[in-house]
């Protein structure tokens, strides 16, 4: 009986496993995991754990106001177009998933754009 020929293993695009709340997916995109807080008074980020960044949203969770809001917002702070950005997951929640197709920015980018707002409104 011939002896089975081994395949090398292919390494993927995510070698490296990152948890947290931003990451990266296999097609290069960036993931954040947001904690929206709809119907604040202003919009703001409040926090960056581990669980998610906490942004407050000045807009209603209802017909997709927030989402839009959320979008719109996380765009102005980073620095990139509406159609950069997309709601991932979490339409109807108010944990989500964004994720940024624009391949310009680094996790370490985002970060600290994060970091930037969070000790501004503080």
């Amino acid at each position: 009986m011939p002896k089975k020929s081994v395949k090398p293993v292919k390494e993927k695009l995510e070698t490296i496993i990152q948890t947290g709340p931003i990451t990266i997916n296999k097609s290069g995109g960036i993931i954040i995991k947001i904690n929206a807080k709809p119907g604040a008074k202003n919009n703001n980020i409040t926090d960056l754990s581990s669980d998610g960044v906490g942004v407050q949203i000045n807009a209603p969770p209802t017909d997709g106001e927030a989402n839009a809001e959320l979008i719109k917002y996380l765009s102005k702070v980073l620095g990139l177009r509406k159609s950069d950005l997309t709601l991932d997951r979490g339409s109807r929640s108010r944990s989500k998933i964004v994720i940024i197709h624009e391949t310009s920015l680094g996790i370490e980018d985002v970060t600290e754009k994060i970091n930037e707002v969070i000790k501004f409104n503080h």
